[in-house]
């Protein structure tokens, strides 16, 4: 997911993406496709983007050895008013790229330490739908994040975005694993009327009609929202 606009960085991303912000030399979604092509059996990634800054993608896409395998696609918005939305996107992506297939969904501007390979374990260990979070001790991390409540098998039974009073520490990032069956049910959920953006709205729709499982990452992840943060983030991971 590489559509937003990032209006949080502004002057920063007024006029260049966000994902392709380096840190340590490299853009974020080198560090992205890398720990994505770890996983033998993806044999297909969508850059989804919007059309005002699909051109720097499209370079972005010709420095990769692996370009065969990377799809960029425009959705054809080019401000933020008319935005698909994160949902919509993802909707737009799955139709576009003719997928049927399981399908791992990732946020373009999360930076993280972690191997996906043990998330992607995880998900085919339990057979179903999983989402990806982090023990964050923090309240006022908490009450600007998306928070699931677990059972004793790490079964989703709750989940509240920005809760003013958190019931668990468990922050979800952006980086989900879904079922051929529920890639299905984009199209399903934005035809009830339901929220087309912030990929949590959807996952909080799913986990009352079908199981889902959280997986604690083993190490970092960092939704780098502020210019603040982007340069933390740079000084931290200079090397």
């Amino acid at each position: 997911m590489a559509a937003g606009y990032a209006t949080r960085l502004y002057p920063v991303t007024k006029y260049y993406p966000k994902p392709l912000l380096k840190i340590g030399g490299r853009t974020m979604m080198d560090f992205i496709t890398d720990e994505i092509n770890t996983i033998p059996e993806i044999d297909k990634i969508f850059v989804i983007t919007n059309h005002k800054m699909c051109k720097y993608f499209d370079s972005w896409h010709e420095t990769r050895s692996d370009k065969a395998k990377i799809t960029v696609i425009d959705d054809n918005t080019s401000d933020e008013n008319i935005r698909l939305g994160a949902i919509g996107d993802i909707a737009y992506t799955i139709k576009q790229g003719k997928i049927d297939d399981d399908l791992l969904i990732i946020a373009g501007d999360n930076f993280f330490t972690y191997p996906i390979k043990d998330y992607y374990d995880y998900f085919k260990k339990v057979g179903a739908d999983c989402c990806c979070v982090m023990d964050i001790y923090d309240k006022n991390i908490l009450r600007s994040v998306g928070v699931a409540e677990l059972d004793e098998n790490n079964r989703l039974i709750g989940m509240e975005e920005k809760p003013a009073e958190p019931k668990s520490n468990k922050a979800v990032y952006a980086t989900y694993l879904y079922t051929k069956e529920t890639a299905g049910l984009f199209d399903k959920y934005l035809n009830e009327g339901n929220a087309p953006d912030a990929p949590g709205n959807f996952l909080n729709w799913l986990y009352k009609v079908k199981d889902v499982y959280a997986w604690t990452m083993t190490g970092d992840c960092y939704d780098i929202g502020t210019c603040g943060e982007y340069i933390k983030i740079r000084k931290q991971f200079s090397k």
